[in-house]
């Protein structure tokens, strides 16, 4: 007796195909399980014979044998314990292998036959619509996240007696009695459904008008917006750093489905969509506290999970008290900050996450948080140095946009917010400035201005004479590098983007050089 089952299983944020094969055979009494698994797979044995037998449908005495294929491909989790059941039914003849041919299937088991979630249903979803599959059969508080992929029907179940109902011969449940003749047509969600949710731009409780004063941060925030430059901020405590960082997604425009889809992904796998909102509308904001490890940030772990980079993509990481967090911790972010991805490699595979975020850090200019105002800091020449020198020159090469926020002044604070420029004005602004540069980079691999390397840089952001000379003028005084002398080129590119214009000129530049100017080695002078 033999019976097979399409489901699937995740690596990295893509899904593939894993075939769940049962053979029932004459020999001795045994139950084996093969196919490059890991442990809870393994424990998917004893969960499922224990659920069969509490629904009344004891295992029968002989050799079976249960594959996931393919072989050479470690599989991990519990969203194989329902193919397995359902495969081990298939052999005993409970389901008919006529209507497996078309269904994904997956899910956990509790021991008395109930269906749990599993994280990473929606690449299991886009993987099984890749396989030609027309229905998925998932635990019901996966249901609606499934439905957002287009093109595939999903079915939810509670119970392991409905997955008889569904697929059982003919109209007979598992014990052969009548039951209703619930087909899957009829229990299916509509595809897609859950995308048209994007059409409307969801509400935020921040807005930047309850911003008063900081004019000068506020402009470097919508020109790290403009061209998704990193954005550094520094400044003595309650300035208002965070403040505005926490408001930077509400300028951001509106998620693409492109953009929701991947997020999405991204967050089922780690386990983070709800029922309620199983597509991601909002760009994310994360916070990590400067405690965290290099593994919860940049993603890893025994069985690798995405990190906090990843679940910022298409939005914000921040990082407030930047020279807090270890340096180890720091200087990893690099390479991600290059790349747009992250790799993580263990002896079983590669698993590459997206890290396309928006770099937001905080930090005060010394430990006290008050230099370089002598009446009030006080901190040692020596003491400040060595605060500063926890950041290292290539990390600070990587932050386009570097500006001081100073201490906000009375006049300021008790100002009329209803003055300040809301962020739905902003946010379309911003939509704008997206749209030129999505224009512009049409046909390449590029999609904002900080995405250009060297050759981008030359290509698109064309200098005049009186420009050159400028920009050669600061590199020389300013002793740049040349990392740092092509980001000046992309702000002012940004710049000149908000301001409608097709060329870049002296004014843009010399913005741009201003954000540089908090560069490491000239704080301390």
């Amino acid at each position: 007796m033999f019976g097979k089952i399409i489901s699937a299983d995740v690596r990295g944020i893509e899904g593939y195909g894993v075939s769940v094969e049962a053979d029932i055979s004459e020999g001795m009494p045994v139950f084996l399980m093969v196919g490059y698994l890991a442990s809870e797979v393994r424990e998917a044995g004893d969960r499922v014979r224990t659920a069969l037998r509490n629904c009344g449908i004891p295992m029968p005495a002989r050799r079976i044998t249960v594959n996931l294929a393919p072989a050479g491909v470690r599989k991990s989790g519990s969203r194989f314990d329902l193919p397995i059941a359902a495969a081990l039914l298939a052999a005993m003849g409970y389901l008919d292998a006529e209507k497996l041919g078309n269904v994904m299937i997956a899910g956990e088991l509790s021991l008395n036959g109930e269906i749990h979630g599993v994280p990473g249903i929606l690449p299991m979803v886009e993987a099984a619509k890749g396989l030609g599959c027309k229905y998925c059969i998932v635990p019901k508080e996966n249901a609606r996240e499934g439905a957002v992929i287009p093109g595939i029907a999903i079915v939810g179940v509670g119970h392991l007696r409905e997955l008889g109902e569904l697929l059982g011969p003919g109209n007979k449940g598992f014990f052969q009695e009548e039951t209703s003749g619930t087909d899957l047509e009829a229990r299916c969600l509509g595809s897609g459904q859950a995308q048209a949710e994007l059409l409307e731009t969801p509400d935020y409780s921040l807005d930047f008008s309850e911003i008063n004063g900081q004019e000068t941060v506020k402009r470097a925030a919508q020109v790290a917006v403009a061209g998704m430059h990193n954005l550094l901020m520094i400044g003595p405590p309650g300035a208002g750093k965070t403040m505005i960082a926490r408001r930077i997604p509400t300028i951001l425009p509106p998620l693409s489905i492109k953009e929701s889809l991947e997020l999405s992904k991204i967050y089922s796998i780690a386990g983070m969509l709800s029922e309620k909102e199983p597509l991601i509308r909002r760009r994310p904001f994360r916070a990590p506290h400067h405690t965290i490890s290099t593994a919860a940030l940049t993603g890893g772990g025994r069985i690798p999970m995405p990190g906090e980079i990843s679940l910022a993509s298409n939005g914000v990481l921040f990082l407030d008290e930047l020279p807090e967090f270890r340096k180890s911790v720091l200087e990893i972010l690099r390479q991600p900050l290059e790349e747009g991805e992250v790799r993580i490699s263990r002896s079983y595979g590669t698993y590459v996450y997206p890290a396309r975020f928006m770099l937001a850090a905080a930090m005060n200019p010394c430990s006290c948080g008050y230099y370089p105002d002598l009446n009030v800091c006080t901190c040692a020449p020596g003491d400040v140095a060595r605060y500063l020198g926890r950041l290292s020159q290539p990390l600070l090469d990587r932050i386009d946009i570097c500006v001081e926020a100073p201490r906000i002044s009375y006049e300021d604070l008790t100002g009329r917010g209803a003055e300040n420029e809301t962020s739905r004005a902003i946010r379309e602004r911003m939509a704008r400035v997206h749209q030129i540069q999505q224009e512009r980079f049409k046909g390449t691999d590029y999609h904002f201005n900080s995405d250009l390397g060297g050759a981008g840089v030359e290509r698109f952001c064309p200098l005049g004479k009186k420009e050159r000379q400028l920009l050669k003028d600061a590199f020389d005084r300013l002793h740049l590098s040349a990392r740092a002398y092509h980001r000046i080129i992309k702000v002012a590119r940004t710049i000149a983007d908000l301001e409608e214009e097709r060329e870049i000129q002296g004014r843009h530049l010399m913005e741009a050089i201003c954000y540089r100017a908090m560069d490491k080695k000239f704080w301390t002078r």
